[in-house]
């Protein structure tokens, strides 16, 4: 959909449904033909493809459709002034278009497709027959007709299209260009895929760009010989890298603001508003605001329901973190040390590097199942809204994911103190970490996806009984798309979606080159050819893997970011620690002039990663100006507005007293 005069009329939404069966048409296709028909009348334009199996329905709407189902949703939209308000088609022209000139985001058109195909329902004044393979079920008064169907197995999914178009575009210049190597088309990807996938890509891109620079002290470090001047080398890194790792961090909160204020996105607008918005709310228990709602009730009574409500739910979530917590040390703990102890007595490298595979894959399905664990146990916490859920679920998972992937390492860091078998474990565990989550990322989806053809082709060879010796081939775009994977979390569809598990795979290998920088610098050389690889290998799989994700509102990374700094906090001092094992390699800790300066170090970095946040603003000038400018304009508007109403309305009480 392009602009507001002009208008390509493309197939976003897939629905899919079985396949008529021609002998008892009448009968089979009659909840089929009032889903088409009341998919129509609401103004939606549809297209019905035949499959092997099933039957899809391809959904397309007019952007005066989709203007309209914004205008009831009461959608807020940025203006020409910089206000977000409530959209009106009639006044269209007053609203921002998109970077590619589209007048609703990717988002925001999937929300109006949802409102659209989900609101529509029985206004009859009795309930409706339906058959579907002979059985009768009732489409009863207010009730979604989708939802129903959903209900009854007719319906089997309603999915996100691809945009063959676009996303051949994207595929030439993002996917497949690998000449580019951090540089993407951020604003292309945010109009194909929505906000939180760009701000991803952004941040992998800028990570990735800024890695190059202590990937090559690495090199210089491993290359050149300093002489008498060697014990220096690695303090001076360890401090670049901390300062490196702090300047990113805030640099990249600007680059974020600057994104957002690009795409014409309010600050203000949160994940969690988004993804209800999109239906994908949680199921939790009722705030003490809907409680109190149209119920009269005084101030104490009040307070003390807000206070039941606050001190609950912090309990909860105090329950919940000590059930992790105590998980791992009883079960956890006991199995990462003896892998460390196995490590440490076996001689052949050769096993060791099979050690270490097995180890791997062991630890992904334990983590599986703790994050699992934690889905189910973040549904009986008050979080105040989706986006709060989100982010306690994230930080439970992740400490799953930490304590489980470092605790075999700081077993060989602290209590051995043996470099070189730290620095052998780290190897491997690079190395094997990166090369096994690519192949199940890209090879899993594929491997599904050959699965899923090969039996919707011997189910249709089956019902066929063999009477075709002609090879059965998929002719349909649209098919091919249905039985693609979807780009979920490996934990569950309930938490966010893939990126998860892409954001996981960052911050596990942030923390792997952080914490133990001092004692294998050249990680940084192995994170950044991977991560290059990363970009067009994570492009690749979402544009021609799996199916296109649902968007998900949401301006920054989120709880990653408290994460990434929780590292940073905990690389200051586990490279202090290093550095002073290897000045103290007797043990015998006597604070002398170089071990002395190593405290010292760490206590002034750890001021600079709290104080530096104070010296670099998180917003660009030129944003903060913006946002001033069209605050303030908003403000003379609304006043003015507010002044005239009063002024008139003055008027017309005086009207009548003169007569």
């Amino acid at each position: 959909m392009n602009g507001h005069g002009e208008e390509q009329i493309v197939f976003e939404i897939g629905v899919v449904v079985p396949k008529s069966n021609v002998k008892e048409k009448k009968e089979t296709c009659e909840c089929v033909e009032t889903l088409v028909d009341e998919f129509r009348k609401v103004g939606l334009i549809v297209q019905r493809v035949s499959g092997l199996s099933d039957e899809f329905l391809k959904l397309a709407a007019p952007l005066e459709i989709l203007g309209r189902s914004a205008a009831k949703m009461q959608m807020k939209k940025p203006t020409n002034i910089g206000m977000d308000l409530q959209f009106e088609w009639d006044q269209v022209d007053a609203f921002v278009k998109q970077p590619d000139g589209s007048l609703f985001s990717w988002c925001e058109r999937f929300q109006c497709y949802r409102h659209l195909i989900y609101r529509i329902v029985n206004n009859s004044d009795s309930d409706i027959v339906l058959k579907h393979d002979g059985v009768k079920f009732c489409w009863e008064v207010g009730e979604s007709l989708l939802q129903r169907l959903e209900s009854e197995g007719i319906v089997k999914l309603v999915f996100p299209l691809h945009d063959d178009m676009k996303r051949k575009k994207l595929l030439r210049n993002w996917a497949l260009n690998w000449w580019d190597l951090t540089n993407q088309p951020i604003d292309e990807i945010y109009s194909y895929y929505g906000t939180k996938v760009a701000i991803y890509f952004a941040f992998l891109g800028r990570y990735t760009t800024w890695m190059l620079f202590p990937a090559a002290f690495a090199l210089i470090m491993q290359l050149v010989d300093f002489r008498s001047l060697q014990w220096l080398v690695l303090p001076v890194f360890f401090v670049s890298v901390i300062l490196w790792s702090v300047f990113f961090f805030q640099f990249w909160k600007r680059k974020n603001s600057a994104l957002l204020a690009r795409w014409q996105i309010n600050y203000t607008v949160g994940a969690g508003q988004g993804q209800k918005d999109l239906g994908m709310g949680w199921n939790s228990h009722q705030s003490p605001m809907d409680l109190t709602t149209g119920v009269a009730m005084d101030k104490k009574k009040e307070k003390q329901l807000y206070q039941k409500y606050e001190w609950f739910g912090r309990l909860m979530r105090f329950r919940n973190d000590a059930i992790i917590i105590l998980s791992i040390i009883c079960l956890q703990l006991p199995f990462e040390l003896a892998y460390a102890h196995l490590y440490e007595v076996i001689g052949s490298d050769f096993m060791k590097f099979g050690l270490t595979a097995i180890y791997i894959f062991i630890i992904q399905y334990f983590t599986k199942i703790g994050g699992k664990i934690s889905v189910k146990l973040i549904k009986y916490e008050n979080n105040e809204n989706t986006e709060c859920r989100a982010d306690s679920l994230v930080y439970k998972v992740f400490g799953l994911y930490f304590m489980q992937s470092y605790i075999g390492i700081f077993y060989h860091a602290l209590l051995h103190r043996n470099f070189k078998t730290l620095r052998q474990v780290l190897i491997q565990r690079l190395i094997i970490s990166e090369v096994l989550d690519n192949l199940l990322e890209n090879g899993l989806p594929y491997l599904k996806y050959n699965y899923k053809k090969y039996r919707a082709i011997r189910n249709k060879k089956k019902r066929d009984k063999g009477s075709s010796a002609e090879k059965i081939l998929f002719n349909s775009r649209v098919e091919k798309e249905y039985l693609k994977p979807a780009y979920s979390a490996s934990i569950g569809e309930e938490l966010e979606d893939g990126l998860f598990d892409d954001f996981l795979e960052l911050a596990l290998q942030f923390g792997m080159i952080m914490m133990f920088a001092c004692a294998f610098p050249l990680a940084f050389v192995f994170a950044t050819a991977n991560n290059i690889m990363e970009i067009r290998v994570d492009a690749f799989k979402l544009l021609t893997i799996l199916k296109r994700p649902v968007p998900r509102a949401s301006t920054t990374i989120g709880a990653w970011s408290n994460i990434f700094q929780f590292l940073i906090v905990m690389s200051i001092c586990t490279n202090s620690a290093l550095l002073v094992w290897l000045y103290d390699s007797e043990g015998k800790w006597k604070i002398e002039p170089g071990l002395a300066a190593i405290l010292i170090m760490e206590h002034i970095l750890l001021l600079i990663k709290f104080g530096f946040s104070r010296l670099v603003p998180e917003e660009p000038a030129w944003v903060k100006a913006n946002r001033i400018r069209n605050t303030s304009q908003a403000q003379d508007m609304c006043s003015k507005q507010l002044l005239s109403s009063i002024s008139g309305g003055e008027k017309a009480c005086e009207g009548p007293k003169n007569d």
